[in-house]
């Protein structure tokens, strides 16, 4: 299994989590990725896409973090940023209900492709608790070494001076809140809902107005608006 090209991470991030990336919790999780696909298990997202967050955001222009769980786990949806799937592929239920809400929160016609690209480069930080998955098997990775990287990213934007909006949707990224709060201050607001999934969408992610609420504060504290509306792709 090739190892994901640490290189190509933002230098920022490289800095503030190069003892996460480089030691031994991280070899021994590529260790078990690697016996994992020896032992024929297909993982998702490949290794070239699995820091693709990290790439496209650095960790000074974060403006909003979404947590999402895990990476979809099915064949040719991820690439390495939560919720967003690769051009092509019909957006899945979650993120439809994400659409839904972003055009009853701020008005944006729901996009006619799931690519998020074009958030994470304005600044918002896609990021899942664990960076991959096993095929056909949610949270199938949960527990095997990603929080402990994860975890050391939230931190890492919490340390930052600039205000940032942390939008937790579900209870397993609402649990990461105290990582937000550890620093003792208001500096960043932390909004909270259901996770957006058909399962518990109804139960108060609709009518959350997230968006909206997340551009307030950024504007109020002199930080540039988030453009959310998701452009359509090129012509292939």
């Amino acid at each position: 299994m090739p190892a994901p090209d640490l290189q190509a991470i933002d230098p920022s991030w490289r800095a503030a989590l190069a003892a996460d990336l480089s030691g031994d919790a991280m070899a021994a999780l590529h260790r078990f990725l690697a016996a994992e696909e020896a032992a024929g298990t297909r993982i998702f997202p490949p290794a070239a896409d699995r820091f693709r967050a990290l790439e496209l955001t650095p960790l000074p222009a974060v403006r909003a973090v979404i947590l999402g769980q895990d990476p979809y786990h099915g064949a040719g949806q991820a690439h390495g940023l939560c919720f967003s799937v690769r051009p092509g592929v019909k957006p899945p239920p979650s993120l439809a209900n994400i659409y839904r809400e972003l055009a009853s929160d701020c008005g944006i016609a729901p996009p006619t492709n799931g690519f998020l690209e074009s958030w994470a480069r304005q600044g918002v930080l896609l990021l899942n608790t664990v960076l991959t998955v096993a095929e056909g098997r949610a949270a199938a990775h949960r527990g095997r070494g990603w929080e402990r990287l994860t975890d050391a990213i939230i931190r890492a934007v919490v340390a930052d001076a600039a205000p940032t909006v942390f939008m937790l949707w579900g209870s397993h990224a609402q649990a990461k809140a105290a990582l937000v709060r550890q620093g003792g201050d208001d500096r960043h607001l932390i909004l909270t809902a259901p996770h957006p999934s058909p399962l518990s969408a109804y139960k108060g992610w609709f009518g959350s107005g997230h968006f909206s609420k997340a551009n307030a504060f950024l504007e109020a504290h002199g930080r540039r608006r988030i453009d959310w509306s998701v452009p359509p792709l090129a012509p292939a």
